[in-house]
């Protein structure tokens, strides 16, 4: 026994430190060890000059949130709009306004010309987002397949939030440790920052919907007790019960980690 203990663990030895590195490391160390210095540090100091620098990127943190905040406020209420003034800013948008759709840029049709809402958009990989091709200059809007891109009410919501853009690039540039920044509409488009490719499923369908996220949903909404009753008789059989199963996953969807449900069949 001890003979095949002393074979496993020198087996296990050699596998251990040719994955590993650790011979690499050691020698990495020596090659430093003459530059290297012990230096005592008071522990104290060091946990409050971690508690600072920690305090200050969550100070960072929530300015970008608060301006993020602030600004569509600002568009809604900050301009008092006259009936008159809002339907013919609702005219306007309606046969005027373009944006950047994020599934039809830089989409061409059979002519070489740019598809409507898919003009060029420079997207460029970067590595603090993943090597993702992004564009950090402008932010792109989504919508789900269900949604249509041209309704007024997108319309308006996407110019209202146009004034987003300049306050993502901002806080990226103020905090760089900042990833994605977003934000949902109730309408049903999604305003993403950096601005993206988004690219269907196999189906050709984008069935993402910010709406039915659960950040969305929680910010939304208050926690719900839900008991849903399903009819399982004979009369359901078929097509009703997927329609029936269908509408209760979609209900589930919607559902958070605050919410309780129950089914009863």
């Amino acid at each position: 026994v001890k003979s095949w203990a002393d074979a496993f663990g020198g087996e296990l030895y050699s596998i251990v430190t040719k994955y590993s590195g650790s011979l690499l490391l050691q020698k990495k160390y020596k090659d430093v060890e003459p530059t290297l210095k012990i230096k005592e540090v008071d522990g104290l100091e060091l946990v409050k000059k971690f508690s600072e620098q920690m305090e200050s990127m969550l100070h960072r943190k929530v300015e970008a949130v608060e301006d993020f905040l602030a600004q569509p406020n600002a568009c809604c209420t900050g301009n008092c709009l006259t009936l008159s003034c809002c339907l013919s800013l609702f005219h306007c948008l309606h046969q005027q306004f373009d944006y950047y759709n994020s599934l039809l840029i830089n989409e061409k049709d059979e002519n070489d010309n740019y598809v409507e809402l898919g003009d060029e958009f420079i997207l460029e990989p970067n590595e603090h987002f993943n090597n993702l091709l992004v564009n950090t200059t402008y932010s792109d809007i989504q919508l789900p397949t269900n949604v249509y891109n041209k309704d007024p009410d997108i319309l308006n919501g996407v110019y209202m939030s146009e004034a987003l853009n300049p306050i993502f690039v901002d806080n990226f540039e103020r905090d760089p440790t900042l990833t994605w920044q977003y934000f949902g509409s109730s309408t049903g488009f999604f305003r993403l920052y950096p601005g993206i490719k988004w690219l269907p499923d196999e189906n050709g369908v984008i069935s993402f919907d910010c709406r039915n996220r659960g950040w969305y949903i929680q910010a939304a909404t208050s926690p719900k007790d839900i008991v849903i009753i399903v009819d399982v008789s004979g009369s359901m059989k078929g097509l009703r019960m997927t329609i029936a199963k269908h509408t209760i996953i979609t209900i589930l969807d919607t559902l958070g980690e605050n919410d309780f449900v129950n089914i009863i069949a």
